[in-house]
């Protein structure tokens, strides 16, 4: 009776274990990194503008991390659980953005990062996310006096900003949103401001606010979120506030 206790015991614990291992690989998490775009700064790189740490940062949690360098189609996402679009350069295609579209409604997660928006225009706008045609000078935070470099300090209660109390941003575009379904979680200073006319100075005809500089939303069941700046990820930058900033965005993917 004992022997037979001890067998039904051991096949019960294999059980067990046979379904924490098949449970444990249905959640590994799928990420694919565009780089099929012109993006200057790469995953495989180690230099100071590249994105070798934030890819060790999601591979430290277990997540496959690969690399796509071709036209994005229905068959590059079908395994997705998650698409990163860093520093393009390269406008997307109609296509392309419809295939991005359909992937985020079906629920994959997008992280979009700007370098500059002109290629990411057409993406979006069917989010219903515009970006600004200037990048903003911040007057409060700035980092080693440059207005184009600062600490963003007003943050929204959101997973994606849990624990933090400010991050370093650098160059960035301001962002707004028309979309019931998405929200700024992130914003300059009231004093910041943007050069619409180009004379390099602050006068009546710019434009002088609080800016958006993270919009987070959903579309059908899927998420997004867009940056205002690609380099908050980079090798140099991501430590402390923005390494913070890269895990939550990382379990936001989740």
């Amino acid at each position: 009776m004992k022997h037979k206790s001890l067998i039904l015991f051991t096949c019960s614990s294999l059980f067990v274990l046979f379904l924490f291992v098949v449970q444990s690989e249905a959640k590994k998490i799928t990420v694919i990194f565009d780089q099929g775009h012109g993006q200057k700064f790469l995953i495989e790189k180690e230099g100071e503008l590249q994105l070798s740490k934030f890819s060790g940062l999601l591979k430290g949690k277990g997540y496959d991390v690969s690399i796509n360098v071709k036209e994005i189609d229905d068959a590059v996402l079908k395994t997705a659980d998650a698409l990163i679009v860093s520093g393009a350069f390269k406008p997307f295609s109609p296509e392309e953005t419809n295939a991005v579209i359909r992937f985020v409604e079906r629920g994959g997660k997008l992280c979009v990062m700007l370098h500059v928006p002109q290629p990411l225009t057409g993406l979006m706008s069917r989010l219903k996310v515009y970006a600004s045609n200037g990048v903003i000078q911040e007057r409060e935070n700035t980092i080693d006096n440059s207005p184009l470099n600062f600490y963003v300090t007003n943050m929204k209660r959101h997973k994606i900003t849990k624990r933090l109390k400010k991050f370093a941003a650098y160059g960035v575009w301001a962002l707004m949103t028309e979309s019931p379904t998405a929200k700024i979680i992130a914003l300059t200073g009231p004093k910041a401001w943007i050069d619409l006319n180009g004379n390099s100075q602050l006068d009546e005809a710019d434009a002088q606010q609080a800016f958006g500089v993270i919009v987070e939303g959903s579309l059908g069941k899927g998420r997004y979120v867009i940056f205002g700046d690609d380099a908050i990820f980079q090798n140099k930058f991501l430590d402390q506030d923005n390494l913070l900033l890269g895990k939550n965005l990382a379990d936001w993917m989740k």
